[in-house]
């Protein structure tokens, strides 16, 4: 009598319990897969010898735990985390930290050894990135990603040069950098980093800046961090504590909540499904077949009634009053630019 099938599907289920949690009492274990204490410490050094790293623990409640190891083991994946790891190899590249190639052959390993069932599903969820043509290709380099993930996670001070950015009239207005004392170029810092962030396409590292005395955020593709690491700190609370909401501020242009620091709304003639997918984060209120409410917010009373006025429509009861001056202010500016005379100059004038 053959007991190999059985033994090997016995062995693949218990590794199955080992990765959904960190510890397991072996009794219950036992209870699990319906088989006695002695077999499931059968079944564990079969595993040990396979190269699973599968400490124990003695005495009445003693159990097993599936530890870090050397190496890489063979992995198990219900179909839920197979699909759901197919399809963050797929959006991987788009993350810009360095690592498509890799996600790319991983991606051919994994549907290798999906079953059929699984394989079609992943088949059909084939998923393109396009990045937002704003952001731009940026790239960065893993063993940077590595370096400050370090430490973040030791608590260290990093030193890094920074490359500043190249000011346009698209971007939207930030900090200016004081130059460190020393330094005429401003671009050498040191600070205490907190967070890694990924948004738009590109990495930020959020740290509390030792020389600006500010919180700041820094495009880690312009980083080239410096050895060795600083001294040891204690982190610095967040404020708000929420990571996602401060920096979103930040972007904003504002130093509190994470809400625009300007806001308003005006009633354009059109109907609200045609300026829904226009109107970012914004409120879109539908008022009849060809009339809606905008609220929305921008970093300055300018750019929200240019974001509004781009709106091929008719727009009415704008508020509040500083957004009425401000498209007075575009209307006087475009007027000017209406009326200025496109020829050239003749030959020889002043």
């Amino acid at each position: 009598m053959c007991t190999v099938p059985k033994t090997s599907a016995r062995l693949l289920a218990l590794l199955s319990l080992l990765q959904t949690r960190r510890d397991w009492p072996g009794q219950e274990l036992a209870t699990r897969l319906d088989i006695s204490a002695r077999t499931v410490r059968r079944d564990v050094d079969r595993l040990r010898e396979l190269g699973y790293p599968i400490a124990a623990s003695k005495g009445p409640d003693g159990g097993y735990r599936l530890d870090a190891g050397s190496q890489l083991p063979p992995l198990l994946f219900d179909d839920d985390q197979a699909v759901a790891l197919a399809v963050a190899l797929q959006t991987a590249a788009a993350t810009g930290s360095g690592i498509g190639d890799a996600a790319e052959r991983a991606l051919v390993t994994l549907r290798q050894v999906l079953p059929s069932r699984l394989r079609h599903r992943i088949d059909l969820l084939r998923v393109t990135v396009v990045a937002p043509p704003e952001a731009g290709p940026a790239q960065v380099d893993r063993q940077v990603l590595i370096a400050i993930s370090t430490a973040i996670h030791a608590c260290e001070e990093l030193r890094f040069d920074h490359t500043p950015a190249v000011p346009s009239s698209s971007s939207v207005p930030s900090v200016p950098s004081v130059p460190v004392q020393g330094d005429s170029s401003g671009n050498r810092r040191r600070v205490q980093p907190h967070h890694l962030i990924t948004r738009g396409g590109r990495w930020y590292l959020l740290a509390w800046d030792l020389d600006r005395h500010d919180w700041r955020t820094f495009r880690v593709d312009r980083i080239a961090p410096r050895s060795p690491t600083g001294p040891r700190f204690t982190p610095r609370e967040l404020p708000g504590g929420d990571v996602a909401a401060f920096v979103t501020g930040r972007f904003r242009g504002s130093d509190g909540p994470a809400d625009w620091p300007c806001r308003g709304e005006a009633i354009l003639d059109l109907p609200a499904a045609s300026v829904a997918p226009y109107a970012r984060d914004g409120f879109v209120e539908e008022l009849g077949p060809e009339r809606c409410r905008l609220v929305l917010g921008s970093w300055s009373w300018i750019g929200l009634a240019s974001t509004i006025g781009r709106f091929d429509a008719e727009v009415h009861g704008v508020r509040p009053a500083e957004l009425r001056e401000a498209f007075a202010h575009l209307a006087r500016r475009c007027a000017g630019a209406a009326a200025e005379d496109p020829s050239p100059p003749a030959p020889g004038a002043v």
